[in-house]
């Protein structure tokens, strides 16, 4: 029997190419004889497709309805933020990866900082700028220089400068916001970039995966065109001791939980390069990139994980957990709503 599948991309955030690109990845990397799958394509203008065809808001909210899961490939606001998120709670459709909470505060760099610090994992210092706000004189003077100014809700490291001299200041704030009128200023670390994937297998074990060092360059940094244009070297496993791969894949292991993910979690870290090698937590990403040049797979590819096997492993679980919660006593609406049958009239307002 195969399992009704929709892979739901797009968006109307600055990653929609990114997105589009990861869901390429995945339907073609989708075992067709173990999946029913229908395309649901979010248009940069919002309008909703299905398989090609445009479709009013509710007519795809019935389709996605019938699916048994779905796969929210989805980067950045209005998709990975938890807002795609509650509207399948509220359909009551399983869906991989992580739920609303997670969703939300893996999505804004400054409560991700505060939630990761109540756990005791190391984070860089860094001020949060509402809009108007500018960075006072004592907190130049505390983060030193360089500083890398962030869009506090956006991904992919669109918006992001590094900043080695105050009289950049402006330019950068003004850049972030662009993408996001809450801004993250950051205290600049120095040493190795480590990224670490985090996957939840259907029985809820948590595994980490090998690391993976980042060598960049170009900007200097792991930028948009460094992520997506060839621009960095991944080293996989990174060449680390056992001792120190085990310390990442622990803190890794720890902001899954601390932020309460299920299925999926990529940490991003630095090692510094002198004093405490206690690791630095960068950023977290609740859905990271999926397509042929993105970490995620590439780190499970390392450690023996095909991609085909990797999309299996998260939508099992997706099921699994949908399973956890019908044993519960919350039932699944779609349950009710088969293909090619009527679907009920959803209360739209």
């Amino acid at each position: 029997m195969t399992t009704r599948l929709a892979v739901l991309y797009g968006g109307q955030s600055g990653e929609h190419e990114v997105s589009r690109r990861s869901a390429a990845s995945i339907l073609t990397g989708l075992d067709r004889e173990r999946y029913q799958v229908t395309e649901v394509l979010i248009g940069s203008d919002g309008g909703w497709h299905v398989d090609g065809r445009p479709l009013s808001l509710p007519s795809a909210l019935r389709v996605l309805r019938t699916q048994d899961v779905v796969f929210p490939a989805l980067h950045g606001p209005y998709g990975e933020d938890g807002t795609v998120q509650s509207l399948l709670e509220w359909l009551g459709v399983p869906y991989v990866g992580n739920g609303v909470f997670a969703s939300a505060a893996g999505m804004d760099k400054g409560v991700t900082k505060r939630l990761l610090a109540a756990e005791g994992l190391r984070v860089s210092p860094g001020v949060t700028l509402r809009p108007g706000e500018d960075l006072s004189a004592d907190d130049r003077q505390r983060l030193g220089l360089p500083v890398f100014v962030k869009p506090a809700r956006a991904g992919s490291s669109l918006g992001v400068t590094k900043v080695t001299d105050w009289a950049q200041l402006p330019a950068a704030l003004a850049l972030a916001r662009e993408a996001d009128p809450k801004v993250l200023v950051e205290q600049g670390a120095r040493g190795r970039e480590i990224d670490v994937a985090v996957l939840q297998h259907p029985d809820g074990r948590v595994q980490a995966g090998p690391p993976l060092e980042i060598n960049v360059t170009g900007a200097g940094f792991f930028d948009y065109d460094a992520k997506y244009d060839g621009g960095a070297v991944f080293q996989i496993p990174a060449l680390l001791d056992d001792a120190t791969t085990e310390v990442f894949q622990d803190r890794a292991i720890r902001a899954f939980n601390a932020l309460d993910c299920r299925g999926l979690l990529r940490v991003d870290f630095f090692l510094p390069a002198e004093g405490s090698a206690e690791p630095i937590v960068n950023e977290v990403n609740t859905f990271p990139g999926f397509t042929a040049a993105s970490q995620y797979p590439q780190i499970w590819r390392q450690a023996g994980l095909e991609f085909g096997t990797l999309l299996d492993i998260l939508i099992a679980g997706a099921l699994a957990d949908e399973g956890r919660v019908r044993a519960v006593g919350l039932p699944r609406q779609a349950e009710h709503a088969a293909v090619g049958e009527p679907a009920r009239p959803l209360a739209l307002g």
